[in-house]
């Protein structure tokens, strides 16, 4: 017999203690049908269920039967099939997706750009800037040439004057009235490179070259102060155009003419909506939503930011767009970081920071996975893309033939080819340069790659992870079960409604209220009233609907039929009509005449009666026959010695 080399002894003993050693973690607790139950799933629900706010905690004896009981209806719905279904495959990939989400991100990457966000909400950066855009389907000359432009510019604002420069070269279109100049901004008032290039550029310093979705910038910072919150104001505008005196000069004249009515007592609101050009605030009295720094044009901004108290009014001043009356209606300071947070966080979904957090969580997740990708078999890709773009047809046969080995992850190995089919999906980039292009789809592709594959092992990594999955699981297939086995099954059930009312009919005799036991009958006319008595009077029970339906109703509903058991204050004509009550009676425009048939009851004579309470109480014997049968029918061993163990919260 060939023994085995120490090398294999030793993997298999290390295997054995592995494995003994999870067991010893988290051993198995019980069996249902001789599935196990860890440990740490039965605790994790115990003390979820049994936390301080719980209205009803359970001793963990009674937990332990609750819970083999909901373990016994999920086995039944497996059994069922129900796990296979594909309503409950969706639904639970579903919540699986939403539950992924923080798992699959560097939280504190997300809380520091928050904190960020909210910290350099607090102060407010007055800044110009010189650009030079790049082309959208820029060539590598395009960029090389913006690149050395914006260096030449940036060794000119060494020395020179920077609006002067920024007049003469930025590429900006408002540079030729502002000199580059902005004025003040905050954060999320402009892309996130130039938001954080303002930030950390010292007061009157000017930035190194940043560039952006819109070319390349150089930043100069001329002050910084805290933030001034938000204001609220109404205004009264007067448009002009630019070049067209005679039209300005009576603009000029309306907004004088209007600001001596506001200085003589007039009402601003009144004003603003006869008068104010800007038609969305005034017919709001010119009222205009909460604004703060960077929001208006500078001249605007200035001016409602100077107003101190509420109800003050401006002068009138001239913006680019026109001529403006301001007046101050509120304004409040910078809300705490936890009132601002859901807000900051919807900004940031909508910013260049947003993957912050999830890129990285993948940078980590490419080292704590050993990635690697062979740089020969990548420059082939190279090659082919010098000739042609990888949009082209050519391209992507060329690259198709390719199959070596090019990247690996986690034991997980790539070929050319796998890389191959991702850029014959996605073949579109803004980038010109070949070597750009293949390296921003193969980041694309290793980070699809390596989410796909951090998501595979979640259960494995995260205990509350796979404990809330198991949670959702079960849940919706307990749901499921429960409703064909009990709740459905109740309700439709009117044999064994019947039945089991007539079996506990003195439990539904106690009635605390009068009771009225049949049809309010509601008549648009007279003529249909005294005909719908007529029908009433001539027909049984079952068939007063159907008669009054047929013989009187045609295309217009000339009488409409209300059935039920009614308790004083239930319905008005019964009220009226049989119970008597002190109310007065206003019959509807629509249905004047109203009569009831029926008779007085004491006690229920049907299921029918107490429908709710007996539905209720029908579904809880059929819970308790289906118990019964699911512990007949699946074997329970509960490890005593393990459930000591649990450990409450």
């Amino acid at each position: 017999m060939k023994r085995k080399s120490p090398v294999v002894i030793l993997v298999a003993l290390l295997a054995l203690s592995a494995n003994t050693f999870a067991q010893s973690t988290d051993p198995v607790m019980m069996t249902i049908n001789g599935k196990p139950v860890l440990k740490s799933e039965f605790e994790y629900i115990y003390n979820k269920n049994n936390s301080n706010n719980s209205l009803d905690k359970k001793t963990l004896e009674e937990y332990v039967d609750l819970f083999v009981n909901f373990k016994l209806k999920v086995e039944e719905a497996k059994t069922q099939g129900i796990d296979t279904t594909k309503s409950f495959i969706t639904e639970l990939a579903g919540y699986r997706s939403q539950l992924t989400k923080p798992y699959l991100t560097d939280s504190k990457v997300d809380d520091a750009t928050l904190r960020e966000a909210y910290d350099r909400s607090k102060e407010d950066v007055d800044v110009s800037h010189i650009l030079i855009r790049i082309p959208q389907n820029a060539t590598p000359a395009d960029t090389l040439k913006a690149w050395n432009d914006i260096n030449a510019i940036w060794k000119r604002v060494q020395k020179e004057d920077f609006a002067k420069v920024a007049k003469e070269k930025s590429q900006d279109q408002s540079a030729e009235q502002n000199s580059g100049h902005i004025s003040w901004i905050s954060a999320f008032r402009t892309v996130y490179p130039f938001e954080t290039v303002a930030y950390n550029t010292p007061v009157g310093s000017i930035s190194k070259p940043v560039r952006t979705a819109f070319g390349y910038h150089v930043l100069k910072v001329h002050a910084r102060r805290n933030s001034l919150g938000e204001v609220l104001v109404a205004h009264i505008m007067i448009f002009t155009s630019k070049g067209e005196d005679a039209v300005n000069k009576k603009a000029k004249i309306s907004i004088d003419s209007i600001y001596q009515r506001i200085k003589a007592g007039d009402d601003f609101g009144t004003l603003a909506s006869k008068h104010s050009m800007d038609k969305g605030s005034s017919v709001k009295n010119g009222e205009l939503p909460w604004f703060g720094t960077g929001r208006m044009v500078p001249e605007f901004e200035t001016a409602a930011f100077a107003l101190k108290n509420k109800g003050d009014y401006s002068e009138p001043i001239q913006s680019s767009y026109g001529w403006h009356i301001l007046k101050l209606i509120d304004r409040k300071g910078l809300a705490s970081y936890d009132e601002l947070k859901a807000d900051l966080e919807r900004k940031i979904k909508r910013d260049e920071r947003a993957n912050r957090g999830q890129q990285a969580f993948l940078a980590k997740s490419r080292t704590d996975n050993n990635y690697q990708v062979d740089a020969a078999k990548l420059n082939e890709f190279y090659k082919a893309a010098t000739s042609h773009k990888i949009s082209d047809s050519i391209f992507i046969t060329e690259v198709a033939k390719l199959d070596k080995p090019l990247l690996s992850f986690a034991g997980k190995k790539y070929s050319q080819a796998d890389f191959a089919k991702y850029l014959k999906k996605n073949n579109s980039s803004d980038k010109t340069i070949a070597s750009e292009v293949i390296n921003e789809k193969l980041d694309a592709f290793v980070d699809a790659e390596l989410l796909t594959y951090e998501d595979t092992q979640l259960e494995k990594k995260y205990d509350d992870f796979r404990n809330l999955m198991q949670e959702y699981h079960d849940g919706i297939l307990l749901f499921e079960v429960s409703n064909r086995e009990v709740w459905d099954k109740a309700s439709k059930d009117t044999q064994g409604l019947s039945k089991y009312f007539k079996a506990h009919k003195d439990t539904y005799n106690k009635w605390d209220k009068p009771h009225y036991k049949g049809r309010v009958i509601l008549c648009k006319d007279k003529e249909t009233f005294d005909a719908a008595q007529k029908i009433v009077k001539k027909s049984t029970p079952d068939s007063i609907e159907k008669y009054l339906r047929v013989r009187l109703n045609d295309s217009i509903q000339h009488v409409k039929v209300e059935k039920g058991l009614y308790v004083p204050g239930d319905n008005k004509v019964v009220d009226n009509q049989f119970f008597k009550t002190k109310d007065t009676y206003v019959p509807t425009k629509e249905y004047p005449y109203a009569f009831i048939v029926g008779k007085p009851i004491s006690k229920p004579e049907d299921y029918s009666d107490v429908r709710g309470s007996v539905t209720a109480d029908y579904q809880e014997f059929l819970e308790k026959e289906w118990i019964k049968m699911l512990r007949a029918k699946y074997p329970v061993k509960v490890n005593d010695d393990i459930l000591k163990t649990v450990k409450k919260n």
